[in-house]
C-alpha cells in the first residue's frame, strides 16, 4: 500500500493541493489525472521521493519501480544493464560482487562478504535476471541484437522504453508510472496493458491517452479542487461520475439557497411579532442549512472550433506517385491517392516507418524524390508540424505573435481567440520563448482558428495536450467541414474523427483504406496491431 498522510504542496501563491489524505491499495490500477499545471507530475515526485512536499509524509513499500522521462542520463551504459539497475539491491550486490572478483587476491573478509553477495543475488532471483530483462525489452519492441549495445545507440523513443523496463524489472511491490505509453506502438502497448493486469502490487500511472486509462485503470484518482479524488473505475467512468456529483452539489446548493430565502423573508416580516417561537425555529432552521462547500475546478478545456472562408474543390487533393528515400533506405513508396473535399484521413504506422515524411510532402515542406502533390480549386492548408521549432517567432508574446498575423482584427477579438485557448488575462502576454509544450500547440490552434483554412494537415497534434484539450481537439475536427489528414497514435482520435485509414509499414506499400478505424480493425485485424 501506499499512503499519503496530510500531504499539500504550493508553488508560491499556486497551490496544487492541501491537506490530501488518500491510499492507494495493492491489486488496484489508479490512473492520476487532471489538467496540465494540476500538479500530477509533482505528486508523483513526491511519491517517489524525487521531491519533498511541503508537509505531511508518505509511506511506500520497500522496492518501487519507477519510470522517469531521463532518457540521456544512462549513455555509456549497456542496455541489458539499464533494466537490471531497476532492482537496486540486485544491482548493488551485483557490482559490488565484480568489484571483489576484480581484485588481484581475495582475503577472507572479501569471501565472507562475496558469500552475503551470492545470498542476496540468489533472493533478487539474479540467476534468471538477464533472461527477465531481455524478455521485458523483447515485449517492448528492443530485439536481442540491441541488448548488449549502449543506450547512446538507441533513439529517444527506444531508449524511453528501456526506462520502461527498468521501472518494470525486479518485481516491484509498487509501480509509480508517469507518461508509460509515449512512443510505444500498439503492438507494445497491448503487452504493457496485459503485464498492468498481471501485476499484483500497486499501480498509479499518469498518461494523456484515453484508451489506455480505460483499458487498465480499476480507479482514478483526480486531481482538483486542491485535492484528489479517487473514483472506482474507468477514466470515462470518472467524468461521468464527477459530473454527476457536481451538478448534485449544485442542485442542492439551489435549493437550500431558495430555502434559506423563504426562512429569511419569514424572520424578518414577524421579528417584531407575537411569533417569536416561530421566528426562533427558522432562524435555527436557517443556520443547519449550511451550502456545501464548491471549490473553484481546475479544470478547463479550451474551444476549439475549425470553420472555413471558402470551400475547396470538390477533388481537394492529388496526389501521384509520391516517393521519398535517404540514403537508399525507401522510406515512404510510391504512393498515389485521390481526396475529396470533407474526408477524415488519420496516418497510422508506428514510429519511423514514414509518416511525418508523408505528410510533410503533402503540406510541400519537403519535396518528394519522385511523383507529384496537386491540391484541387481553392484549396487552402493550415499545417501543424509535430517538430513545433521555430514555427512561433521567438522575441514577442502569444498576443502580439497573432495580431502579426491578422492585424484586420481588433484586440478584443484577438483577446476573445486565446481565451478560448485557455490564454487569459496576462497570459495573452507571455513571452514565446517560455511557452509549454501544450501552450505551443494551443497557440497554433488559434492560428488555425483565426486563418479559416479549408484543409488541414497535423502531425502528432495531441503531443503534449492534456485529455481536457485532447477531448476538444476531437469534437472540433468533428465538427469541422472541411478536409483534414492527421498523424496520430491516438487511438479515440482515429476513431472518433477517420473516415479513410493510410496505414504505413516499413518496407511495404501504404495500405489506402476506405473507411472507419473501427471497420479497418474488423477487416484487417492483424493489420490494425502491426500499423497504429
Amino acid at each position: 500500500m501506499i499512503s499519503v498522510q496530510d500531504v499539500s504542496k504550493a508553488y508560491g501563491p499556486k497551490k496544487l493541493f492541501e491537506d490530501v489524505n488518500v491510499a492507494f491499495s495493492p491489486g488496484n490500477r489508479y490512473g492520476l489525472t487532471g489538467p496540465n499545471g494540476a500538479g500530477k507530475t509533482t505528486f508523483m515526485k513526491i511519491l517517489s521521493g524525487d521531491e519533498e512536499a511541503d508537509s505531511g509524509a508518505v509511506l511506500k513499500p520497500r522496492k518501487v519501480g519507477v519510470l522517469r522521462q531521463d532518457q540521456f542520463r544512462y549513455e555509456d551504459n549497456r542496455v541489458l544493464d539499464v533494466v537490471l539497475m531497476g532492482n537496486v539491491p540486485l544491482w548493488a550486490a551485483m557490482t559490488e560482487k565484480e568489484g571483489l572478483l576484480a581484485k588481484p587476491e581475495i582475503n577472507d573478509d572479501d569471501g565472507h562478504r562475496l558469500a552475503e553477495l551470492e545470498a542476496t543475488i540468489g533472493e533478487e532471483d539474479g540467476y534468471s535476471a538477464e533472461a527477465d530483462a531481455a524478455e521485458l525489452l523483447q515485449g517492448l519492441g528492443i530485439e536481442e541484437p540491441w541488448h548488449d549495445q549502449p543506450m547512446r545507440a538507441l533513439a529517444g523513443g527506444y531508449k524511453l522504453r528501456v526506462l520502461l523496463a527498468q521501472a518494470l524489472f525486479g518485481k516491484p511491490q509498487a509501480l509509480l508510472l508517469d507518461e508509460p505509453t509515449n512512443n510505444l506502438d500498439i503492438d507494445s502497448i497491448r503487452w504493457l496493458e496485459g503485464f498492468l493486469h498481471a501485476f499484483e502490487g500497486v499501480l498509479i500511472t499518469i498518461s494523456h491517452d484515453r484508451h489506455f486509462l480505460n483499458a487498465i485503470c480499476t480507479h482514478i484518482a483526480d486531481i482538483d479542487y486542491e485535492s484528489i479524488i479517487v473514483y472506482p473505475g474507468s477514466y470515462d467512468e470518472m467524468v461521468r461520475q464527477k459530473g454527476q456529483m457536481r451538478s448534485r452539489v449544485e442542485s442542492e446548493n439551489e435549493e437550500k439557497k431558495k430555502k434559506i430565502e423563504q426562512l429569511r423573508e419569514f424572520v424578518a416580516r414577524f421579528h417584531a411579532g407575537t411569533r417569536a417561537s416561530q421566528v426562533q425555529s427558522r432562524v435555527r432552521a436557517m443556520q443547519k442549512l449550511k451550502l456545501e462547500d464548491m471549490k473553484r475546478s481546475n479544470i478547463a478545456a479550451p474551444f476549439i472550433k475549425f470553420e472555413q472562408k471558402a470551400l475547396s474543390g470538390k477533388q481537394t487533393l492529388e496526389i501521384q506517385g509520391i516517393a521519398k528515400a535517404y540514403g537508399g533506405n525507401e522510406v515512404v513508396q510510391p504512393f498515389s491517392a485521390l481526396v475529396t473535399r470533407g474526408e477524415k484521413v488519420c496516418v497510422i504506422g508506428r514510429n519511423g516507418v514514414g509518416k511525418s515524411t508523408l505528410v510533410k510532402m503533402i503540406a510541400g515542406e519537403l519535396p518528394p524524390d519522385q511523383g507529384h502533390v496537386k491540391w484541387g480549386h481553392q484549396a487552402q492548408v493550415g499545417y501543424l508540424p509535430q517538430d513545433q521549432t521555430g514555427v512561433i517567432r521567438p522575441g514577442t508574446t502569444a498576443f502580439a505573435w497573432l495580431r502579426e498575423l491578422e492585424d484586420k482584427l481588433t484586440n478584443e477579438e484577438i483577446s476573445g481567440l486565446l481565451g478560448r485557448m485557455l490564454f487569459s488575462g496576462e497570459e495573452r502576454m507571455k513571452p514565446t520563448t517560455t511557452l509549454s509544450g501544450g501552450e505551443t500547440v494551443r497557440l497554433l490552434f488559434s492560428k488555425l482558428m483565426l486563418f479559416k483554412d479549408n484543409v488541414l494537415v497535423l502531425d502528432e497534434p495531441t503531443n503534449h495536450l492534456d485529455l481536457q484539450s485532447i477531448a476538444a481537439l476531437s469534437d472540433g475536427l468533428q465538427r469541422y467541414e472541411g478536409t483534414v489528414i492527421v498523424v496520430t497514435h491516438d487511438q479515440e482520435l482515429i476513431r472518433e474523427v477517420g473516415s479513410r485509414i493510410w496505414a504505413l509499414h516499413r518496407g511495404e506499400e501504404i495500405l489506402d483504406f476506405p473507411g472507419s478505424f473501427d471497420e479497418f480493425v474488423e477487416k484487417h485485424p492483424d493489420l490494425a496491431a502491426a500499423h497504429v
